[in-house]
């Protein structure tokens, strides 16, 4: 696609648009598509989980999503828009429930003397737990629920991705379970 057509693709219609963008992986195009819908779908999801960190998150997977998956795109089952929309969607829903699970075991883990369920564990035993957890997994339990930075200053800490951060603490969680006999 020349420059010229890029350009025009204002007045292109969207699903044509990211059929091209499927054919073509043209990076350019591509930018006209997010730099038309960002703003759309950044304002919604800021309606839908009424914080800027993570609509922002939401929105860059979102179209990275979109980048990835153009070529499974269909625009005779929905828009471009509707498409796209979907797609952040289910990115929200998912983050919910992995909020939901890590707030349950926020709950669970956020006292010196941390209670499990109907188990009390003494803190000795907690940080006996965590210090046999991988180097990364005890670093983030640390910064995560002793020093409360939130998922995303961790990640910018760490120099890690926020995904990896995320996985860390999941996967931590799970390991201190089965250490202390406890079910989440």
């Amino acid at each position: 696609m020349s420059e010229a057509q890029v350009e025009s693709v204002v007045e292109m219609d969207w699903n044509q648009c990211l059929e091209q963008i499927a054919i073509t992986g043209d990076k350019r195009l591509f930018m006209k598509f997010y730099d038309h819908f960002s703003p759309r779908l950044h304002s919604w999801m800021l309606k839908l989980c009424a914080d800027a960190t993570l609509a922002e998150e939401l929105c860059q997977e979102a179209f990275l999503q979109a980048w990835r998956k153009a070529a499974s795109y269909e625009p005779r089952k929905a828009s471009a828009s509707t498409w796209l929309f979907t797609i952040a969607r289910n990115l929200f829903i998912d983050a919910k429930r992995r909020h939901k699970v890590e707030q349950k075991h926020l709950h669970s883990l956020k006292s010196e003397d941390i209670q499990i369920e109907h188990f009390n564990l003494d803190s000795n035993t907690v940080k006996e737990a965590i210090a046999k957890l991988p180097h990364r997994q005890a670093q983030v339990i640390y910064q995560s629920y002793y020093l409360g930075h939130s998922h995303s200053e961790i990640a910018e800490i760490m120099g890690l991705p926020l995904g990896s951060i995320k996985s860390s603490i999941r996967l931590a969680f799970q390991k201190l379970c089965k250490d202390l006999d406890v079910t989440p």
